[in-house]
């Protein structure tokens, strides 16, 4: 028999399975099984890995929440954009939106308080990479990501947009702060 002609007998399924094939099967089966208990055991008992909330939502009805939170929390305006600076207290839900090119409000959080951060984009997939942190969501516009944050580390990070967006992809930074 070659592998180049066709089988004699169609009917492959009927026969018999080689000793070593079934052995491989069965190798490439259990493999299969424990990656797949493992991927679970690490999103249980991990801490690489964030738990997320994700509801629907409209870029309309999320930029008033963001809108509400600067209008109550901003302490001044940063570069050329005079973007807002919010200080929100501990605990409270902080919103954070992804736009061409740019990402808005500039967050100030305290060290070692938890807040509840709710990400979404208005116009195309971005990314939310805050950088030297490993913390990494895809943005998708309509659905809201909510992530608890406490920032255990003070300094400037940089968040970073790590899906292609359109020409400006590059310019795409923005800041948090944590004191």
């Amino acid at each position: 028999m070659s592998a180049i002609l066709p089988p004699t007998e169609r009917l492959w399924i009927k026969h018999p399975i080689d000793r070593v094939e079934g052995t491989w099967i069965v190798i490439a089966l259990t493999w299969c099984l424990i990656m797949f208990f493992m991927m679970v055991g690490w999103h249980i008992w991990g801490t690489q890995n964030l738990s997320t909330e994700t509801y629907r939502t409209t870029p309309e009805r999320f930029q008033a929440k963001a809108q509400e939170m600067v209008d109550k929390w901003t302490v001044r305006t940063e570069t050329a954009e005079n973007i807002p600076v919010v200080a929100p207290p501990p605990g409270a839900d902080i919103y954070q939106i992804a736009r061409l090119w740019n990402f808005w409000p500039i967050l100030e959080l305290e060290k070692g308080k938890t807040y509840r951060l709710h990400l979404t984009s208005l116009d195309y997939n971005h990314g939310f990479s805050l950088q030297p942190a490993n913390i990494n969501i895809q943005m998708v516009p309509g659905f809201e990501h909510v992530v608890k944050v406490t920032p255990n580390q003070s300094g400037q990070y940089s968040i970073v947009c790590n899906e292609f967006c359109g020409i400006g992809h590059h310019q795409m930074v923005g800041r948090l702060y944590v004191k």
